[in-house]
């Protein structure tokens, strides 16, 4: 058993979870005629019920146990304070310096680090400006009309869910397209139709080696030649958003007018970097400084409410206790919001990349599951889709809610039937339907005993389905950039509680090394036979020819 497994605070909630395990949701409410006022928090432009879970008062109060017990504040300090919590690869987690919105200094080896990320900020302000107002030019004089974002991971996942969900904000701007796979079939989808005189591609890579992405990135600057393109006037169509100069030089940009990335900041953090320069462009920059300030309202938030009073913390928490202790597998994220369709794809990287480790800070293997698989998808599409097995399948899923109260459009039946379906599942979910409550809705339909006693198994609900639901009063930058604040910071602190480090993600190596193998034979025309012999049949029914 691991230290953790045997801490008294592990025990206490492995004793109370067989108190609870059986305990109906709509008993607590019952019993709690104020358990909504209780259990749900406001911070900012969010506010979050999570009164609809399998939990106490007494539940929290040993949850938080376990996080003082795993020094959960003092890893809160350590993270703000910019000491390498990434100890795997030596280096701190600063995406909070990226939207420091109070510029207090913020030191990484003893430097302050926030006047180079001000620059960044600055020379975005003044790009973004200039591509939207027309004032940036192609090689043919005329004003950029397409912007094309190429990366892989969280140089494309953040800033295409961010575009998307603030599309209301965008006027005036060019089309944003983002590039990510590596098939052909959709950067040749991006480009059909696109006149390379006024399309500019942002290309983002730290380390400029990502090979998916350098891919993409050569064949974009081929199809501009090969258009008419000037090469002369390569950099007024290319920007680079990376950390590796040399290699942004070898591509044929200029390094001095690429944008600064850190390494003090992982992929699925960076979103508020100049990663971010297709969401600046996009909405403009003064939206984008709003989309900062919600994240940093939410920082700040974290670094100092009490544990008990803490969104983060709450959420972290709660997802702690069904995954380790009612064993549940995954977790679903249910907006209910076309703008954000890309969330459960963002979450998957944010979570799963994190926290899905199989050992502890200090190499030791775990003995209890670590992160749940996420997936999720947009209500009301998924009521008609997966939303079956959640009311009536046998696993437990734990499920988020999200919802805006006003829409960005102006149709407000479409929205109050959204609300209504947003919220009725989630009370579906907790309360289900019994069987007495079957028979007597089949009885008052008229049906005979025999046909109701054949009907009624396959009725019921059992319910108990635990859920949070997260309100936003309209999905704006502020509320965005908050929500994705939340989720890091819930992402952090299961971390903490299950002693792995959520910076690091060594098992997206092994893949890619593989491939880079696999690769030369099938350029090479000939497989080497030295794999097992699945992949060498793979590779040679690839290779054979029709």
């Amino acid at each position: 058993m691991s230290d953790l497994t045997r801490s008294a605070p592990w025990a206490a909630l492995v004793a109370h979870h067989k108190t609870l395990a059986k305990v109906q949701m709509r008993d607590l409410f019952a019993q709690e005629p104020r358990r909504f006022d209780r259990f749900s928090l406001e911070v900012g432009p969010l506010f979050l019920d999570y009164s609809r879970n399998r939990l106490t008062n007494r539940t929290l109060s040993l949850l938080l146990d376990l996080a003082r017990d795993a020094d959960l504040e003092g890893w809160i300090d350590r993270l703000f304070a910019g000491e390498a919590v990434n100890h795997t690869e030596k280096r701190p987690a600063l995406h909070i310096a990226l939207r420091n919105r109070s510029n207090c200094p913020i030191l990484v080896d003893g430097i302050d680090v926030m006047p180079a990320v001000n620059a960044v900020l600055e020379r975005m302000r003044t790009f973004s400006g200039a591509v939207r107002d027309g004032s940036w030019t192609g090689f043919s004089g005329a004003s950029i009309r397409d912007v094309v974002a190429i990366g892989i991971g969280g140089s494309s996942l953040g800033p295409r869910l961010a575009v998307e969900a603030l599309a209301p904000y965008a006027k005036g701007g060019p089309r944003i397209h983002f590039v990510a796979n590596v098939d052909g079939a959709e950067i040749s989808s991006v480009l059909d139709g696109l006149d390379p005189g006024r399309t500019l591609f942002v290309v983002t890579s730290k380390t400029f080696t990502t090979a998916e992405t350098l891919v993409n990135a050569r064949t974009a600057r081929a199809w501009y030649l090969e258009k008419g393109g000037d090469s002369a006037a390569l950099d007024r169509h290319f920007v680079a958003v990376s950390s590796n100069a040399a290699k942004v030089a070898e591509f044929g940009l200029d390094p001095d007018k690429s944008f600064a990335m850190w390494d003090w900041v992982g992929g699925r953090y960076s979103l508020w970097s100049a990663v971010g320069l297709p969401i600046a462009i996009a909405i403009g920059f003064d939206r984008f400084v709003e989309l900062l300030e919600g994240a940093h309202e939410m920082d700040e938030h974290f670094r100092s409410a009490a544990l008990d009073a803490n969104m983060p913390v709450l959420l972290g928490l709660i997802g702690t206790w069904y995954g380790s202790f009612f064993g549940a597998p995954s977790h679903a994220v249910l907006p209910y919001d076309r703008r954000l369709a890309q969330l459960p794809a963002f979450l998957q990287q944010l979570d799963m990349e994190s926290n899905g480790k199989r050992v502890m800070r200090d190499g030791e293997a775990v003995d209890y599951p670590t992160g749940p698989i996420v997936w999720g998808g947009v209500g009301t599409d998924g009521q008609h889709a997966f939303f079956q097995l959640l009311h009536q399948g046998t696993r437990l899923v734990p499920a988020d809610f999200i919802a805006a109260i006003e829409p960005d459009h102006g149709l407000p039946e479409h929205h109050r039937m959204l609300l209504a379906n947003c919220l009725a599942q989630g009370e579906a979910l907790m309360r289900g339907r019994t069987l007495v409550e079957v028979n007597a809705e089949l009885a008052a339909a008229g049906l005979d005993p025999a046909e109701q006693a054949r009907l009624a198994p396959h009725m019921v609900c059992p319910g108990n389905q635990p859920s949070n639901t997260i309100l936003m009063r309209r999905l704006d930058p502020r509320s965005l950039g908050a929500l994705l604040a939340l989720y890091e910071h819930k992402v952090f602190v299961q971390s903490v509680l299950w002693r792995i480090n959520p910076f690091d993600q060594f098992g997206v190596e092994l893949g890619k090394k593989l491939a880079t193998g696999i690769l030369a034979e099938l350029e090479a025309g000939a497989p080497s036979g030295s794999r097992d012999s699945s992949t060498n049949g793979l590779i040679a029914r690839c290779l054979a020819r029709p």
